[in-house]
């Protein structure tokens, strides 16, 4: 599998490359798949470790857990594999919360269509991502390649494809912001905030 020209397909001709990866496997979509996530890791690391440099006694009582003293050489391995694993792990979450609406709106290729749509379709978000702004405007387009690819792989209509990936993301982000709301109201029950002249 060339990556490079399968990178330079998906972001500037994402129809005609999701129909070329018709026939990939699952081996091959995860290899792609992690070789982006390293990529992105290597680039993000160093930024989020600066960025986050305030939050440091956060992430050192995590580091200690497994037995790291300060997040210098082996902290930043560890730092940097539990990324992959995260990342390889939603992919395979995402997929399935994705098929359930792809499978609901008619898609009928099967899990392994699913998973090919998001896992090509992040290849912006993987590659541009750690770019503060910048990595705004790259999920937005891995957003659309996954509306594409799905439509695509699946065999189904934009407007079916668009409504499968739109409310796959919506309603956890509805309840990420219900689950804020319900905590903050907790808090300020059990925590009056101070009245300003009191």
């Amino acid at each position: 599998m060339e990556y490079f020209e399968l990178i330079k397909g998906f972001v500037f001709s994402p129809v005609e490359t999701f129909r070329k990866v018709k026939d990939t496997d699952y081996s091959g979509t995860l290899m792609y798949f992690l070789v982006l996530v390293l990529i992105n890791t290597a680039l993000s690391v160093p930024i989020m470790l600066v960025s986050l440099s305030s939050m440091w006694t956060v992430f050192n009582g995590i580091f200690t857990w497994f037995g790291v003293r300060t997040l210098t050489g082996f902290g930043i391995v560890v730092f940097a594999v539990l990324m992959i694993i995260i990342a390889l792990v939603l992919l395979f979450i995402g997929a399935a919360w994705l098929h359930l609406w792809v499978y609901l709106f008619g898609g009928r290729k099967g899990y392994r269509e699913t998973f090919k749509a998001l896992a090509f379709g992040e290849t912006p978000a993987l590659l541009l991502g750690w770019i503060p702004l910048v990595g705004i405007l790259a999920g937005i387009w891995s957003l659309v390649l996954s509306i594409l690819g799905v439509r695509e792989l699946h065999g189904i209509s934009t407007t079916r494809a668009l409504g499968a990936v739109i409310l796959a993301v919506i309603i956890p982000l509805i309840i990420l912001v219900l689950l804020a709301l319900f905590l903050f109201i907790a808090y300020t029950e059990t925590n009056p905030l101070p009245v300003a002249g009191f």
